[in-house]
């Protein structure tokens, strides 16, 4: 008997060490009685989407790596060169290609500011919207529970207040820091969105967090590399 609860105990542990990694090419949890949309990038990606409130949100992030008008978006893997743009790129968390299956793509806020990342009838959220998205869930301080993808699938452990009542799985897929190494950086522990807001040589994000119930407003250089997600324009 108390080799099995030890057996059982080991699980547990490798599971919570490693499952983030094992689970990279795993679509997120979506709700299978929940009424999604979808909508479909010029890549032939298809996301589903979710009403909350008055806001039709994606239900993924994105992850195209071509315009709505068919143009390709650099993509970029070079860290000297990531660290010094000041046009559009993006690149997959850690340079792995597989990772687009979970995570989507990491933009830089040029790209986002093209006004032609989101598929045609959807646009980037600004940071007004973010807001009425966050007012409508009870304030930035509640949530980031409501958002995030429950459990520890792709969530560090210990997913603070995550319920994803909203259904919108919002990822942590972590983030390319626009130093001279960029590097990648807390995938599993930090979710980070860009907005269309910025002010001189900062945007305006929103990020949640493994260890937090809330949704903080937060200001980045335009070269770092943050996930994406589109609302509907109507």
């Amino acid at each position: 008997m108390k080799n099995r609860i030890w057996y059982y105990l080991l699980i547990i542990l490798l599971v919570l060490l490693f499952g983030c990694e094992k689970e990279k090419n795993i679509l997120p949890t979506l709700n299978p009685w929940v009424s999604y949309g979808s909508v479909t990038d010029r890549d032939g990606n298809t996301y589903r989407t979710i009403l909350i409130g008055a806001q039709t949100w994606m239900a993924e992030n994105l992850k195209t790596t071509r315009y709505n008008d068919g143009k390709a978006i650099p993509l970029v893997f070079d860290a000297a060169s990531w660290s010094i743009l000041s046009t559009p790129a993006c690149c997959w968390q850690n340079n792995d290609p597989a990772r687009k299956v979970t995570y989507g793509a990491l933009y830089n806020w040029y790209a986002v500011n093209s006004g032609k990342l989101c598929p045609s009838g959807w646009h980037m959220p600004s940071d007004a919207e973010w807001t009425q998205l966050t007012d409508y869930l009870g304030g930035e301080n509640n949530a980031g529970g409501k958002l995030k993808e429950s459990g520890f699938k792709h969530w560090n452990s210990p997913n603070t207040g995550a319920s994803n009542e909203t259904n919108f799985s919002a990822l942590p897929g972590g983030d390319r820091i626009n130093d001279t190494a960029a590097l990648f950086e807390n995938l599993c522990a930090e979710g980070s969105w860009w907005t269309t807001t910025s002010e001189d040589d900062w945007a305006v994000t929103r990020l949640m967090f493994d260890d937090k119930n809330s949704v903080q407003r937060f200001f980045y250089f335009k070269e770092r590399g943050l996930s994406v997600r589109c609302v509907w324009d109507y």
